[in-house]
């Protein structure tokens, strides 16, 4: 019953983080296309982001956390294991870069168009697929 709990928690976690991982980027595009005079929309969408990226940082370190828990309670093998894995430190990565582009956009040292930002939106999407296929498919 603990590992069924535990799995239900760890999907629960890994689908709000990645609602932030989903709309970050998404208000990145948007501050992006900020003209430079209008300081008071750039400021509001520095705050979202801010707020956004803060709270959805132990989000995604409580789905890493019991995604651990489960992988040594279970004691998963695979190829596949592997390869998600590999997919979940490309998130976490992820994740991380979109921090550090946060503190651009505040030091006002951004250098991405928001077609650049409307790309850079789509890697959680995809990568999301893969890891779910991997996960129930388990291919190999």
């Amino acid at each position: 019953m603990l590992m069924l709990v535990l799995k239900a928690l760890h999907l629960f976690f890994v689908v709000s983080w990645f609602a932030g991982l989903f709309y970050l980027p998404r208000i990145f595009v948007n501050l992006a296309m900020v003209s430079p005079e209008n300081e008071a929309e750039r400021t509001r969408l520095l705050v979202m982001a801010k707020k956004l990226y803060r709270f959805m940082t132990p989000l995604g370190a409580l789905a890493l956390a019991l995604g651990l828990w489960l992988w040594l309670g279970y004691g998963f093998s695979g190829l596949w294991l592997h390869v998600k894995l590999l997919l979940v430190v490309f998130l976490v990565a992820y994740h991380l870069h979109c921090g550090l582009l946060l503190g651009r956009f505040q030091r006002g040292e951004n250098r991405y168009s928001h077609l650049w930002f409307r790309v850079f939106n789509e890697a959680p999407t995809f990568v999301l697929l893969a890891i779910v296929l991997l996960v129930v498919l388990k291919p190999f």
